[in-house]
Order: C-alpha cells, then sequence, then structure tokens
C-alpha cells in the first residue's frame, strides 16, 4: 500500500505531496496509449529514476490501479481506474453530449472525429468516432495527452483563450519543448497559428505531429464561457485540401456551437 510518504534511490525520505505528484504523473504517463505502456518510456518521460517509478508502479499495481501485462511488459490501467471513472462519469455529461454530434461528423465526412478536454497546459483525448474512409490517421486515440497548441483541438483551445493567458503560457513553455515538439511550434509558430485559427474560426493542424496527417478543430465553451474542450478531425492530407477545409471547419464549429449551447442550457435548467 502506497503511504504518505516514500524514499527514492539516493534514500532521502519523499514528502507526500511530492509522492502524490509524481504518482498523478505516472498514472497520466500510463494512460496515453491504451495498449499499454513500456517501463522505459514511463522513465524517460517522466524525468525519475527506473528504480522510482518502479516502486511506485508496482504499489499502484497492488491497490488495483495498474496492471503489468505479462505478454507485452506493458503497464496499463487496473480494475480500480474503471471503477472509478463509473463512479465520477455521471458529473460529466460532456460524453453524453458530444457523442451524437461525434457521430454526425464522421457521417458527413467520413473522417474520424475526436472529443478532447483541456486539462491544465495539455489535452487529452477522450472519445473517438471512426469514420467510413478506409484510409485514417491514427495519432489520435482515447487517452493520449499533446501539449495546448500542438495538435488542432489544442489550437482551438488555446486560441480561444485571452491574449493575457496565451502569453503566459508561451512564456512559461519548457526550453525542451521545441527541442520535442519541433521549430513548427515554437512560441512565434504558436502566435501565427492562433491568429489563423481566430480569423478562421476553427484550427487547422497540417501534419505537424506527423506528416502527411492532418487535423482540424473547434472550441467548445463551458457555461462560464471557457474553452475547455474541442472538437477534432483527423484524416490523410488529401482529405484536407483547402478547397474542402471550409466545408468541415463549418460543420466542427456548428456541432461545437451545439453541445456549448446545450451545456448552456443544462447550467440554467431548474435543479429537481
Amino acid at each position: 500500500m502506497l503511504g504518505l510518504s516514500g524514499t527514492p534511490a539516493g534514500g532521502k525520505p519523499v514528502q507526500g505531496a511530492q509522492v502524490v505528484s509524481r504518482v498523478a504523473l505516472l498514472l497520466r504517463l500510463v494512460g496515453r496509449d491504451p495498449n499499454g505502456s513500456a517501463l522505459a518510456d514511463i522513465v524517460r518521460d517522466s524525468g525519475l529514476t527506473r528504480p522510482t517509478v518502479y516502486r511506485l508502479l508496482g504499489s499502484l499495481a497492488a491497490e488495483g490501479l495498474l496492471e503489468l501485462d505479462p505478454k507485452s511488459n506493458t503497464w496499463r490501467y487496473g480494475p480500480e481506474i474503471f471503477v472509478m471513472g463509473t463512479v465520477a462519469a455521471p458529473r460529466y455529461p460532456i460524453e453524453d453530449l458530444a457523442r451524437p454530434s461525434l457521430r454526425r461528423l464522421a457521417d458527413a465526412t467520413e473522417e474520424s472525429a475526436f472529443l478532447s478536454v483541456r486539462r491544465g497546459n495539455e489535452t487529452v483525448c477522450l472519445l473517438r468516432e471512426e469514420g467510413s474512409f478506409p484510409i485514417r490517421s491514427f495519432v489520435l486515440h482515447e487517452g493520449v495527452r499533446f501539449p495546448l497548441g500542438v495538435a488542432s483541438a489544442g489550437m482551438a483551445i488555446l486560441a480561444a483563450l485571452p491574449d493575457s493567458e496565451v502569453d503566459q503560457l508561451l512564456l512559461d513553455a519548457d526550453p525542451a519543448f521545441v527541442q520535442r515538439w519541433g521549430e513548427q511550434n515554437s512560441p512565434a509558430a504558436m502566435r501565427a497559428g492562433i491568429e489563423r485559427t481566430r480569423a478562421a474560426g476553427y484550427a487547422v493542424n497540417p501534419g505537424m505531429i506527423v506528416e502527411g496527417s492532418w487535423g482540424m478543430g473547434a472550441a467548445v465553451f463551458d457555461p462560464a464561457g471557457r474553452p475547455a474542450w474541442a472538437l477534432s478531425l483527423t484524416g490523410i492530407e488529401p482529405r484536407f485540401r483547402p478547397e474542402r477545409q471550409e466545408h468541415l471547419g463549418r460543420l466542427l464549429v456548428e456541432e461545437a456551437q451545439a453541445i456549448t449551447r446545450k451545456l448552456r442550457q443544462d447550467e440554467s435548467a431548474p435543479a429537481r
């Protein structure tokens, strides 16, 4: 059982708050890939030592929060995560509201449609609806995380934030960010992307994560008017030619606005 403190490889005690933040980080990293995450990848992306990561993963597995797949030797979410998600789901009706929009988008465009949520300085993909077009992009899937502005969903959300918040986010960017995500995601490039997104009303990602894999996104606003989610479409480059982007963008914006209106209606409805 994971206690309130732990001891890293160096032997110095780790206080409770630090352990909690480390555990939360590991849970997020494991959840990036539904097929499982290798220990080496978790160690690399966590910045923690291998013994520390292994010990914390083992503690989480003992509590049922994670599982180690013996065949692939990868870590996955355990049954307790499923139970927690099931209990929490009724408090967050966005999935029920968004799924019909995703189906309409997938049917109308034949592309794969997604719902992503903002979590701090990242977006997390929550839902996917496959389109019927036989060639697909697999960059986006449930659980995958991207920094705000890197994918089309994150750019749509970033562009909808106030300038002061955008400035702070770009100012606080890790110096290694550009090294990880490329010059196409430098602060200057992101500012240009924000301007394009605000002018069009939707974001376009022209293969900036994986060459040939394009995406488009539109922000969904919570009842307070904050961009909290985004709808997006992904596919191969020939399906996102300039002459088709306006059509796809209009569909995305219409569905995003429909969800935003529904959220506001539900917020203002009298309690029963």
